[in-house]
């Protein structure tokens, strides 16, 4: 087959223009294509008067090798790739220990799914609670203020991304299709197969839950086991090897190959492996507020005359503006008709993120509006960065009332530097609540300075952003990890061998989909070590 890229139609086409289009770029008639499928289909609204869809599409053709020869030097016309997934290796009938995975989100899921369907039967441990019991405690912080610092939206099975927008999108470099493995299984396990294809593609949070049940399910049925509510509390190194883990029931199991999937707000579990002498060290991240808006501003904005088609659907944006000082302000995580939910992990701090259910039709938009920092700016080790972000976390708390209500103002309010005293137009969606304040002091000096030099960029980019009435909400502190778990080629911690940091809390992802490719990378290297140390042994 061939991959034709850059096919342009308008948004509101038949069906049949697609094959037709097809058939004109090659110059051949309809009746000389075969199968036609769409690999990729993504919306240029650069233009709100006509955005248009552009494809890329695999074609079934008898003279493929003429067509080649003739089109050769055209990046828009290639042979199609192989996107398989091929397992490097399977496991052997006898295994003298199994690989422990720690943690259970995207990073943790892949890595054990795919050393469960290359017959390893991995054990996994996850502190907090199977996805629908962690759904009931979360939902207990944000409709009575009841916290389990053990079961929310950062610990549980699915991680973090279980209570976000459920992009399924990265710029990372992926030169083995690893991101479609990902987006396969989360069609087998019951995604919508429009993933497979849309440039941005999204679940969302009640979709995940039943998705990350039927692939712990498929972990199990392949020799896998799962246990939730097990904490790690320590590591066994011996001779600069992993040996082991410690729960915290006191329960030691033995294992050679242990995967460090933690997630970011693991900060108790950083704090015991650096205290176990694992090598790490301080990493940029990115600390700001929750912005929203009426999403039918945004649509407006970005669609123009056709803000409203369901075809287009809910509109989103990406910002970036770098300041006069050196710094830059980009919006992170953007969440088109969602809400603001309360993220904390831990008493006492108010966190905020963004989620957005599969619809994406609530009233309002967000995003993160958030400055990037380095170590410079939070000297004093690998753990430096989670000290700051606990005080901006439970400042946040104190501003909220001390009660898990989120400190928040208007635009226009934060631009002039005073309270807030009502709201406006933009009703704020974070629950438990919003206590209107001055969010002048909610970050450093540095970071408000900056933000309030990028909102009215922002305005000239996508009109009407820095409307008056738009609703900040503080504080958006755990964009990242602050630290990484620095490992070699091989997969491995620089210093403890059979020890794999993974995924976003060890510092090599930064969402759904690029945890879940981290998984499959540590999985395979682990598979490699298991089969290397089996041949020599």
């Amino acid at each position: 087959m061939l991959r034709i890229s850059e096919i342009r139609l308008p948004i509101e086409h038949p069906p049949a223009a697609l094959r037709a289009a097809v058939a004109a770029r090659l110059g051949i008639g309809e009746a000389d294509i075969g199968a036609i499928s769409v690999f990729r289909r993504s919306c240029d609204a650069r233009k709100a008067s006509a955005p248009t869809f552009i494809y890329s599409v695999d074609v079934a053709l008898a003279n493929e090798a003429d067509l080649l020869a003739s089109f050769a030097g055209d990046r828009h016309l290639q042979p199609t790739p192989d996107m398989r997934y091929h397992f490097v290796g399977h496991a052997p009938a006898q295994l003298a220990t199994r690989p422990i995975v720690v943690g259970f989100g995207p990073a943790g899921i892949f890595a054990a799914l795919v050393l469960a369907q290359s017959g390893f039967r991995p054990i996994v441990l996850e502190r907090g609670k199977a996805v629908r019991e962690r759904t009931q405690d979360t939902w207990g912080l944000w409709r009575k203020k009841l916290l389990n610092p053990e079961s929310n939206v950062q610990f549980g099975e699915g991680g973090a991304g279980t209570f976000s927008d459920g992009k399924l999108y990265s710029q990372i470099k992926d030169p083995r299709h690893y991101g479609r493995k990902v987006l396969e299984e989360f069609v087998k396990a019951g995604a919508p197969a429009e993933i497979l294809y849309v440039s941005k593609p999204h679940i969302g949070t009640f979709r995940l839950v039943g998705m990350v049940e039927q692939m712990r399910h498929e972990i199990e049925q392949l020799g896998g086991e799962v246990r939730f509510q097990q904490r790690v509390n320590g590591v066994h190194i011996e001779q600069g090897r992993v040996r082991g883990v410690t729960l915290a029931s006191g329960e030691e199991l033995r294992a050679e190959q242990v995967i460090l999937a933690l997630g970011h707000s693991a900060r108790d579990t950083f704090e015991m492996l650096h205290q176990a002498g694992v090598f790490m060290e301080a990493k940029p991240f990115s600390i700001g507020f929750r912005i929203e808006h009426p999403q039918s501003l945004i649509d407006r904005a970005r669609f123009g005359a056709h803000a409203g088609n369901p075809l287009l659907g809910a509109a989103d944006y990406k910002l970036v503006h770098h300041c006069r000082s050196g710094r830059s302000v980009y919006s992170f995580c953007m969440c088109p008709g969602g809400t603001v939910v309360a993220a904390t992990s831990e008493a006492n701090c108010v966190v905020t993120n963004g989620m957005s259910q599969y619809s994406r039709n609530e009233r309002n938009a967000n995003a993160g509006i958030v400055v990037g920092i380095t170590p410079a700016d939070y000297p004093g080790g690998p753990l430096a960065g989670i000290e700051l972000q606990r005080q901006l976390e439970s400042h946040a708390f104190e501003l909220g009332g001390s009660s898990y209500e989120a400190p928040g103002q208007l635009v226009g309010d934060f631009l002039a530097d005073r309270p807030s005293r009502q709201l406006g137009a933009v009703v704020p969606s974070y629950q438990p609540g919003v206590r209107l304040t001055n969010l002048a002091s909610a970050l450093p000096d540095y970071a408000i300075t900056a933000i309030r030099e990028a909102l009215p960029a922002f305005d000239r980019q996508l009109r009407g952003f820095a409307m008056p009435d738009a609703v900040l909400t503080g504080v958006e502190t755990r964009t990242s990890s602050p630290l990484r778990i620095t490992r070699g080629d091989d997969c491995q911690s620089l210093n403890v061998k059979g020890l794999y940091p993974a995924g976003e809390g060890a510092g090599y992802a930064g969402g759904i989909l690029s945890a879940g490719v981290d998984g499959i990378r540590v999985a395979e290297a682990v598979t490699r070590e298991l089969l290397t140390t089996r041949s020599a042994g």
